[in-house]
């Protein structure tokens, strides 16, 4: 009984020690961050700053100069203005810059070398457009809202924390403002708006962005097709309620998460 002591309480210490190294599967929320991450970089190369003209007008067409070898892709919506007058300082009487008038917004729908075609949405009560008219995508950050994650795979775990990675990550670009994602919640809440009426739903998207005061809606969905998880992101406008803009990516495996984390660390729960 002596001998076999020893041995016996050096096999459990090896038992646990292996169980505590071992890597644990990692939470959806993880799977999901870490996705997103790989799919950022397309929604922050699709909303950098670029400036055109309206180089023609056919209906409710518009063709402006942006191509793609300007950065220009299918999805982007462009605010189209008209410059007026130019204003002043009071003192010195030094000219500072143009007045703008927003005529409305050209959402790209077929993008060449070096022009593109968009729909135009008209602003209320502005004037049509104009050939040689601005476009642009503004300089400064783009407030964004995002939703909670539309789970249609049924997975299990907490995923509250899901907007708060994809906010992160796109926040990191300085790019994006992106309202937090508890007031998002709690607006929803407040209007009985599901998910699932923000993307089918264009009307209510648009009324939901205007409280918000946000530009746009980034709704993240899980689904499952042949066994395999996917994360898809779709960015739908805040003008007119329509998706403009979707990336869809299988789930980064767990076995890539444990690799990132320490042997002490706890196991992802959600």
């Amino acid at each position: 009984m002596s001998r076999r002591g020893p041995a016996a309480l050096a096999l459990a210490t090896l038992v646990l020690l292996l169980s505590v190294a071992a890597p644990a599967p990692g939470g959806t929320a993880d799977q999901v961050g870490a996705t997103f991450s790989l799919m950022a970089n397309d929604f922050i190369k699709a909303f950098q700053p670029v400036e055109g003209l309206v180089a023609a007008i056919n209906a409710e067409v518009v063709y402006v100069d942006i191509g793609a070898r300007a950065g220009a892709v299918p999805g982007q919506e462009l605010t189209v203005f008209r410059k007026a007058g130019s204003f002043v300082h009071p003192i010195t009487g030094k000219t500072l810059g143009r007045y703008e008038q927003v005529l409305g917004y050209a959402q790209i729908r077929r993008v060449q070398a070096n022009f593109s075609e968009a729909v135009f949405i008209a602003a209320p009560t502005a004037p049509a457009p104009r050939v040689e008219d601005g476009v642009r995508i503004t300089r400064g950050r783009i407030r964004l809202a995002i939703t909670p994650l539309l789970d249609l795979s049924q997975s299990p775990g907490d995923a509250r924390r899901i907007p708060f990675m994809l906010a992160s990550a796109l926040e990191r670009s300085k790019r994006f403002v992106v309202v937090d994602p508890l007031v998002v919640t709690d607006a929803l809440a407040k209007q009985a708006l599901r998910v699932e009426e923000v993307l089918a739903q264009p009307e209510r998207a648009v009324q939901m962005a205007a409280t918000l005061e946000v530009s746009a809606w980034l709704v993240p969905v899980l689904l499952e097709r042949n066994g395999v998880k996917y994360l898809d992101a779709t960015w739908i406008s805040g003008v007119t309620g329509t998706p403009l803009f979707s990336r869809r990516q299988a789930l980064v495996p767990p076995s890539a998460l444990e690799e990132q984390r320490f042997p002490w660390e706890p196991r992802a729960e959600d």
